[in-house]
């Protein structure tokens, strides 16, 4: 049997005296992606942070590849990546955004790697490399955003709610450069979106959250 790239146990997360995320277990396969579903305020994007080691849960254990993991930054944590719905990018050129990551860890070949990963999300590295940061649409803002991280390979790549506000193109190219991140780089996928055809376009399961819970998974 093989062994799960995430386990969580007994997580609990709290915003004051109120408990904002309660997830008894949860195992993500390596290779798998798992789609999150619920309204507004039902634990997605808390799950998502406990997940890229962005936030502590008050209780409970996270298990990344059988070894316990915490906030407390080390190697792992570069094997992980979150997406955010509104993404920031360096008051830079498009090829500096997407290169930076792979200068702080001292990569070679920069700059192909930098031109497949913009090819990977649909934008040709001939016409966007020079591109400043601010000259770029919110859809291609989206893509740039997460070249700079499927030009790392992560291990697991987080995504939240990555198609909001993007056009049918932008959004078609995200589901295709997921499957990418999967299929060629051997990443794990969490996905939390509004969007549920295309979230069950692109995810191999989806379970729902409510009020901080896993009610169903599918």
């Amino acid at each position: 049997m093989t062994m799960p790239l995430v386990s969580l146990r007994d997580i609990r997360q709290r915003h004051a005296d109120r408990t904002v995320l309660s997830v008894d277990a949860l195992d993500i396969e390596s290779g798998a992606i798992l789609g999150l579903a619920g309204p507004n305020g039902s634990g997605k994007s808390t799950l998502l942070r406990i997940l890229a080691c962005l936030d502590a849960p008050a209780q409970g254990e996270y298990i990344f590849f059988d070894k316990p993991i915490s906030t407390r930054f080390n190697t792992i944590h570069r094997q992980i990546t979150l997406l955010v719905q509104e993404p920031y990018l360096l008051k830079r050129t498009v090829y500096a955004n997407v290169a930076y990551g792979l200068k702080i860890r001292g990569k070679n070949d920069i700059p192909a790697k930098v031109d497949a990963a913009l090819e990977t999300v649909g934008l040709d590295p001939a016409s966007f490399r020079k591109r400043q940061w601010f000259e770029l649409s919110g859809g291609e803002t989206q893509r740039v955003a997460l070249a700079a991280r499927l030009v790392l390979k992560p291990k697991l790549l987080l995504m939240d709610e990555p198609t909001a506000s993007l056009d049918e193109k932008s959004a078609d190219r995200i589901l295709k450069a997921a499957f990418t991140a999967r299929d060629e780089y051997g990443s794990t996928l969490v996905i939390a979106s509004h969007d549920m055809p295309w979230l069950k376009a692109v995810a191999d399961s989806i379970i729902h959250l409510e009020n901080g819970a896993i009610k169903t998974s599918a």
